[in-house]
């Protein structure tokens, strides 16, 4: 710093105010000091500064899963808000494994970050850990009974599900399957219960749900158990992306038709889904909303706010891939 506030002939203290974005600096002084920084290719020492002003400007991002795409959705749109504040954002993956949840917040506290934003594997056993970490944190798509001081965006399942199964019933469907994920999450739970709920509404409808990993391996195991168990089901709800491939290898090696033998429904938008033939109906949401908003209540936190609850919509979109049950259905 002191070179370039020789290069530039201005006082060391101008240097620290330009660098550290001080309101009270004319166009021209900061002009000179931007130019002996070019010229000098001088680097800010971002601990030093850090240790400065008591603030990492790093915040930590806990994905259960970052191959599913709508964690990457969710974590782009979350990195765009914290940028547009002077955030930078530090993602740490935990491949569905519970222990790495805890892990990756014991590393980012210890790190620093100023906040945390997660969207864990298991929401209640991270909760005991990021209690110990005591900084700002907003849970993602996940519960916050285990951790009441977090902030969260939510995600209101329970719209999309139901205009599914309205759509379902109405064109005949008596048996509505949900091929759902690990129920220690609050969207595999919502929806087991939204399922269950909107099928309840008609006397002759029953919900069939089959919880397990987000994984395509179960996704493909359960769907061929119902599909040759007693009373086959004549339309498929796939509870993640995930979830989704496997059940489209599980019809595929059926030799199931969609829809002509079966009608099929996914949960979140699929990257490609538009080129399949039918193209999938979707009970849908805007996963960068979800990380736009996350990003936002992590920063009011930040700024001294309390904890604040926000739920998003689902929309359900139909397509040709639901279509009236066929007289054979699939029992096997």
């Amino acid at each position: 710093m002191q070179q370039v506030a020789e290069r530039a002939g201005v006082a060391l203290s101008s240097v620290s105010r330009v660098l550290s974005g001080h309101p009270d600096v004319s166009g021209v002084m900061r002009n000179r000091v931007a130019d002996a920084v070019a010229a000098l290719g001088y680097e800010p020492d971002l601990l030093a500064q850090s240790l400065r002003r008591g603030a990492t400007m790093t915040v930590g991002f806990v994905v259960g899963n970052i191959a599913n795409p709508l964690f990457a959705e969710i974590a782009l749109g979350a990195e765009l808000a914290l940028r547009a504040s002077g955030y930078t954002m530090l993602l740490a993956n935990s491949m569905g494994d519970a222990d790495l949840d805890r892990s990756h917040v014991r590393l980012l506290a210890q790190r620093r970050v100023d906040g945390l934003l997660l969207s864990p594997t298991d929401e209640v056993s991270v909760a005991p850990e990021l209690e110990r970490a005591n900084i700002p944190a907003v849970m993602v798509d996940r519960g916050t009974q285990a951790v009441p001081s977090v902030s969260a965006v939510l995600t209101d399942h329970d719209t999309g599900i139901a205009e599914a199964v309205e759509l379902l019933v109405g064109l005949g469907h008596r048996r509505i399957a949900l091929v759902n994920g690990n129920p220690d999450v609050r969207p595999a739970r919502e929806r087991a219960l939204s399922l269950r709920r909107a099928c309840r509404r008609h006397d002759d409808v029953s919900a069939m749900v089959r919880s397990g990993a987000f994984t395509s391996e179960h996704g493909f195991t359960a769907t061929s158990r119902l599909l040759n168990g007693p009373e086959a089901p004549t339309a498929i709800i796939a509870g993640s992306n995930q979830i989704l491939v496997g059940v489209l290898r599980a019809l595929g090696e059926c030799g199931a038709r969609v829809p002509a033998d079966i009608s099929l429904v996914a949960c979140d938008e699929v990257p490609l889904s538009g080129f399949l033939r039918p193209p999938l109906a979707t009970i849908w949401r805007d996963p960068q909303e979800m990380g736009a908003k996350a990003g936002e209540l992590l920063l009011a936190r930040l700024a001294g706010g309390g904890p604040k609850t926000v739920t998003l919509p689902t929309h359900f979109r139909a397509t040709e891939s639901c279509a009236a049950p066929s007289s054979e259905g699939r029992r096997r």
